[in-house]
């Protein structure tokens, strides 16, 4: 049973595949959309509020001919302390697919192990694997012919700003990896990235591609893509005061952005916070492709939902 719990869990053409039906399927949207979830129900449990993620699936589910059941986690007796050994298996023989959005990535990771079906990770504090694919994608549907979107990726310069050990910034030390990218991580220094996810990039078997360091303006030199997130996520509301201190130095401003190239792009996956970790006038700019982003979750997730669901056919 193949499943999406990090960027690595697809091969390289997999993931390819992904880019090039989710340019599919957003050119054929309204028009005709296989039915690669027909008859098939999956199930959305969500331990995290959510905008984008829950909505994204719950449409794309419901695009691709299947039928969505959210689940918070204190609907079920999950919430009520039912183990997951359980749950799993309970829920196996219910639905044909789980999306999981929680707290910790153990917590999806022993789902997959004892259920019997397909697991997609909708993030967890160490993990973003959605959201880096649809990220990678939007960026390769404007530097792709329609044809390589892989290969544009290639030898292009991400530069991240602010908390590099969060979900986001693990979760791209995995995809830069994977899709070829250079990527360099700019924050203050006691959120460098863990071994934890050195461990896990050693274990994909692709060779690491990114560089720490606490100077912003190096690292967005001649960039190709700008990119931040929030300081402060979810659970981490009592750390708020020492973190926006610590990170200051590493808002997206209009003069970090001039230091990237002319057609640097800006991205955020949101929610974002004006003032914080990004200007206003970055966040709504004209470089700033934010709700290309939004969008785009729609269309990879069902790329990902239809290249899982052949994949476990054989």
């Amino acid at each position: 049973m193949q499943h999406f719990l990090k960027e690595t869990d697809l091969t390289v053409n997999q993931a390819a595949e992904v880019f090039s039906l989710a340019h599919a399927l957003k050119q054929g949207r309204g028009k005709h959309t296989p039915p690669t979830l027909k008859g098939q129900t999956w199930a959305m449990i969500f331990s995290k509020s959510s905008t984008r993620t829950r909505v994204s699936f719950d449409v794309g589910i419901h695009e691709l001919g299947g039928h969505p059941i959210f689940l918070n986690k204190n609907d079920i007796q999950l919430g009520r302390g039912e183990s997951i050994y359980d749950t799993a298996n309970v829920l196996s023989r219910f639905v044909h697919g789980l999306i999981i959005r929680t707290y910790d990535q153990s917590e999806i990771e022993e789902m997959s192990k004892l259920g019997s079906i397909p697991v997609i990770n909708a993030l967890t504090d160490y993990l973003h694997p959605c959201q880096i694919y649809t990220d990678a994608f939007s960026m390769a549907e404007r530097w792709a012919d329609g044809t390589n979107f892989m290969e544009s990726l290639k030898g292009k310069k991400l530069a991240y700003f602010g908390d590099t050990a969060n979900n986001m910034a693990n979760s791209w030390i995995l995809g830069a990896a994977m899709f070829g990218m250079e990527l360099v991580l700019s924050g203050p220094e006691g959120y460098e990235p863990g071994e934890d996810i050195k461990a896990t990039l050693a274990e994909s078997g692709h060779a690491p591609t990114w560089s720490f360091t606490t100077d912003p303006e190096a690292a967005a030199k001649d960039a190709d893509v700008l990119y931040t997130d929030t300081w402060v996520s979810m659970g981490q509301e009592e750390e708020s005061a020492e973190r926006i201190a610590a990170m200051k130095p590493y808002s997206v401003t209009s003069d970090l952005m001039k230091l990237g190239k002319s057609d640097a792009l800006f991205m955020h996956d949101l929610p974002a916070y004006k003032g914080m970790e990004v200007q206003e006038d970055v966040l709504y700019g004209k470089q700033s492709i934010i709700f290309d982003e939004a969008e785009n979750r729609l269309h990879t997730q069902k790329a990902i939902m239809s290249v899982l669901a052949e994949a476990n056919k054989r």
